[in-house]
């Protein structure tokens, strides 16, 4: 007996000493066909410690920048590679696959655009997904794919996983960009970036994305069927926004994590939240 415990606990040893120094790895400039877009696509992604020395499936994350970014932010201004690391081998996170799509497209948001002839998130869903979840070994099921992102990311989050809750089984987003419900607010704040709309265009867009818009027209059980984090710092210029979205998440009875911490819509803030980020989605992926 004592021989068998020894042996079991030198196989103990050996298989964490590997995971600890097998290398994750990261791609920052790949490359898809969008038929949708009519175009080349962009995307990163984040392999686990231990995806080359395993033949198992992962949980995925689906991570998305902000306004001005790419999918390169996430690795370059949020070191999402050392922070990931770090997470899984401390245990707080669960090996997963991250995937970080390109959307500085000269278009605003994750969204479609009907009346431009731009749709975007139909890429998202029809292609992205099938394309990176068949071509790496992901898990694709509800339960063991999660999204978040910062600003235009957060509002991306929002959209995409109120418009397809039976996709996702968590969403983290982090300093959402949701603005007004007012059709003339959002197009003064996006006029500030360069970014007009016509006066049907941006109603059609509120009507169409804005979360709070949304949440009227889905079940609670539905919404219920997604775990929620919402997190924005007190001197967050979008702190606003956030907080009348946690208000209206809880007047409407929508279960939901809601963090304000110290700090402004800045990448020392981000970084911050990822390691959290990480350990809640996690929550969901694990057996229980």
């Amino acid at each position: 007996m004592r021989k068998i415990h020894r042996l079991s606990l030198i196989f103990i040893i050996i298989t964490s000493t590997n995971f600890i120094f097998a290398q994750s790895k990261v791609f920052d400039n790949l490359t898809m066909k969008s038929e949708i877009l009519n175009m080349e696509r962009n995307y990163a992604v984040y392999l686990p410690p231990d995806y080359e020395t395993s033949s198992r499936s992962y949980p995925v994350l689906y991570l998305l920048h902000g306004l001005g970014d790419n999918q390169t932010g996430w690795i370059q201004f949020g070191e999402v590679k050392k922070i990931a690391d770090s997470s899984i081998i401390n245990g707080n996170a669960t090996p997963m696959i991250i995937i970080m799509p390109d959307a500085n497209t000269g278009k605003i948001g994750y969204f479609n655009i009907p009346s431009q002839d731009w749709m975007y998130e139909d890429f998202f869903f029809e292609e992205l997904m099938p394309y990176v979840e068949s071509k790496y070994r992901i898990k694709s099921d509800k339960r063991f794919r999660a999204i978040s992102g910062l600003s235009m990311g957060g509002g991306g989050t929002l959209t995409y996983a109120l418009h397809r809750p039976d996709l996702f089984s968590a969403a983290a987003p982090l300093s959402s960009a949701t603005g007004s419900l007012d059709v003339d607010e959002s197009l003064q704040r996006l006029k500030a970036y360069g970014i007009t709309f016509t006066r049907e265009e941006m109603k059609s867009l509120l009507e169409s994305n804005h979360p709070l818009n949304l949440i009227n027209d889905i079940s609670l059980n539905n919404l219920n069927s997604v775990r929620w984090y919402i997190d924005c710092g007190d001197d967050d210029y979008l702190y606003e926004d956030n907080s009348l979205l946690h208000i209206a998440f809880k007047k409407k009875g929508i279960n939901h994590e809601y963090r304000v911490r110290d700090g402004a819509h800045t990448w020392t803030y981000w970084r911050e939240s990822l390691p959290t980020v990480l350990e809640f989605v996690s929550q969901g992926f694990h057996q229980y």
